[in-house]
């Protein structure tokens, strides 16, 4: 407990103040440690967080703060701190026979002093020492020095993926309770991470292609914006794709009921980068898919972006009652009037689309210069959503050699299906089961695990690579969701398929 100062770190809103993050973050690891040891597991994250908790009035910080965490293996934590009221500082985890009792946990005792904890079973106290004749706080530093020595990028007592997992519970935590720092609002995030400008790097390698009717190059791994949910995650991962070379970003109108779209165009203005980037917009979505709300919902899609126009707009889903000319001279208007630069159908049937630039060849107007349907290694076995299409299938693949038309592939690693993620006897994630589980996938998936093991990469790269090596321009959507999730992406870019690889690959044929 500390008395009110508005100068002091504890309560500074500039400083994180608050106690969530003082010495909650504690508790937090001392429980997903515990739920860790019960699985046998260096440490298990939470599935769930749910908090309660009182902001000062003035500077915004959390005063006090409880939360509970569930486990996925049944272990439920409840953990509270406070920089404004004085509370017991000492540990308790409850089993079906006893109890443990750390009256301790977080102050190391003075150097050669034991740890004291105390095991309550069958009616009786057991005091339990743990003692090192080492300074505990010298044990850290040591582990760290030696790392460094090694040249080791993290010290196996707290992993990065330890680390990491601590602060998404934190985060969540502070969520819960509406706490949410001046700097972390999207409008003042105006730094990168590293506090440096955002600038390409050496080394930055993502390829580009051209899409008719726009002038700028377009990445060939495209960022899908559709995950995060806070300006310092958003700008984490898109900083990253950035400096790599990136230079295109997907959004559209529904998600997250506009959020994505705030936070992009946020970021853009925040980093100044505009004219350096190719923005696409999807609207248009089932049950609102027709000219009149395709105009209303481009306009409040520029407008959550703050900018004049997309570089590519698609309309999300087709509408076989509207007649194709109606969307083809809407949308003209909005190329006349600068609002777009070009345009496509995403979850199009191909011969609505060429019905679509029929029109626009008879009438003297702008067609379609793409289209974005599902396309990977794997087949989709059921639609992700509804209303979903893919252009996986031979026809497919055929008209869009002839006709070289882009596409723009989602789920283009097919969600993880290359990953460890999937096996014939792993059910748990549904939307993996439903959509990829078949003979035939399985048969291509082990095709991919040969390759890439001959070819000194991984599966999920195999699989990208598979779908930036057809006979017409492709270009892969990308979700990360953190950094390494890009880096692993990317792996695809160093990986060459020949017409025979990528045949074998699709069970086209026997042998290599």
């Amino acid at each position: 407990n500390a008395g009110f100062n508005a100068e002091s770190r504890l309560w500074s809103n500039a400083a994180g103040g608050g106690g969530i993050l003082d010495v909650g973050c504690y508790a937090v690891s001392f429980s997903r440690l515990i739920a860790g040891a019960m699985s046998g597991q260096p440490f298990l994250n939470p599935t769930s967080v749910t908090g309660a908790g009182e902001l000062h009035p003035q500077t915004g910080v959390d005063v006090v703060a409880a939360a509970t965490l569930k486990f996925a293996n049944g272990l439920v934590a409840q953990v509270a701190t406070s920089v404004g009221l004085s509370q017991d500082n000492s540990a308790r985890i409850y089993g079906s026979t006893g109890m443990i009792v750390v009256p301790s946990p977080w102050i190391p005792p003075s150097e050669g002093e034991p740890a004291k904890f105390f095991l309550h079973k069958d009616g009786k106290v057991e005091e339990i020492s743990v003692a090192t004749d080492k300074n505990l706080y010298g044990l850290e530093a040591d582990a760290v020095a030696r790392a460094l020595e090694l040249g080791e990028r993290e010290v196996s007592a707290m992993s990065v993926a330890d680390t990491l997992g601590n602060m998404a519970a934190l985060d969540a935590w502070r969520a819960s309770i509406g706490l949410l720092y001046e700097a972390e609002k999207p409008e003042n995030f105006l730094h990168t991470h590293a506090r440096r400008p955002l600038a390409k790097r050496a080394d930055a390698n993502i390829p580009t292609g051209v899409i008719p009717h726009l002038a700028k190059p377009v990445s060939r791994l495209i960022m899908g914006c559709d995950n995060t949910v806070t300006m310092p995650h958003s700008a984490a991962v898109w900083d990253d794709y950035f400096s790599r070379g990136g230079n295109t970003f997907d959004t559209a109108y529904v998600y997250g009921g506009g959020l994505q779209e705030r936070l992009l165009g946020q970021w853009i203005k925040n980093r100044g980068i505009r004219e350096e980037i190719s923005v696409i917009v999807k609207g248009a979505h089932t049950p609102f898919c027709t000219p009149e709300y395709l105009t209303e919902q481009l306009h409040e899609s520029l407008g959550r972006l703050q900018t004049p126009y997309a570089d590519i707009y698609m309309l999300h889903r087709d509408n076989l009652e509207v007649p194709i000319g109606e969307f083809v001279e809407v949308l003209n208007e909005h190329v006349k009037a600068g609002r777009i630069k070009a345009f496509g159908g995403s979850n199009w049937t191909l011969p609505r689309v060429a019905a679509a630039n029929r029109y626009a060849a008879r009438k003297g107007l702008q067609g379609f210069s793409v289209v974005s349907n599902n396309f990977s290694l794997a087949r989709m076995v059921d639609p992700v959503w509804a209303g979903c299409i893919a252009a996986s299938d031979k026809d497919s693949r055929r008209w869009l050699k002839k006709n070289q038309l882009p596409l723009l592939a989602w789920s283009s690693q097919a969600r993880g299906f290359f990953t460890d993620r999937a096996a014939p006897d792993k059910r748990e994630d549904e939307q993996l089961v439903r959509c990829w589980y078949s003979e035939d996938n399985f048969a291509r998936r082990d095709r991919a695990i040969a390759l890439a093991k001959k070819k000194g990469t991984t599966p999920i790269a195999i699989a990208a690579a598979y779908v930036l090596a057809q006979p017409f321009p492709t270009f892969a959507l990308i979700g990360p969701r953190i950094v390494s999730e890009t880096v692993s992406s990317l792996a695809c870019l160093g990986v060459t398929l020949t017409p025979k690889e990528t045949a074998w690959l699709n069970l086209e044929r026997e042998r290599l």
